[in-house]
């Protein structure tokens, strides 16, 4: 069992800069791997970023060279540095977590625990 908790959300400037925080429980969560998603209203949740266990990293296209995911196995928490911020990011963003698999995985229904969410808006 995992257990995830975002921070960090709140509202910035078009072409600013936020760093959200996915912390994780258990003595296991170095052998997940986690994705941020993002929901905006009236939409899907879609795919954002990920990190598996072995630190392999992949981006959405639509974030790709703007956003940065890594981790901190010591304390247990996921970041995603997200730079140059446009108005089209603002949604809620999630963290999850699936255990280790040779796959990346981008379908949210792969993820098994999520956390409660952190709001993300983006002001022109």
């Amino acid at each position: 069992q995992v257990q995830l908790v975002e921070s960090g959300g709140g509202l910035v400037q078009a072409g600013g800069s936020l760093r959200l925080s996915c912390a994780g429980s258990g003595r296991t969560f170095s052998t997940y791997s986690v994705g941020w998603f993002r929901q905006a209203p009236g939409k899907a949740r879609t795919f954002v970023s990920i990190i598996n266990w072995r630190n392999a990293t992949w981006h959405a296209d639509s974030v790709n060279g703007r956003f940065t995911i890594a981790r901190d196995n010591v304390q247990n928490t996921v970041y995603l540095q997200m730079n140059s911020l446009k108005p089209e990011d603002t949604a809620v963003y999630y963290c999850a977590a699936h255990p280790a698999a040779n796959s990346i995985y981008t379908d949210p229904s792969k993820f098994m625990y999520w956390g409660q969410g952190t709001q993300v808006t983006v002001s022109s």
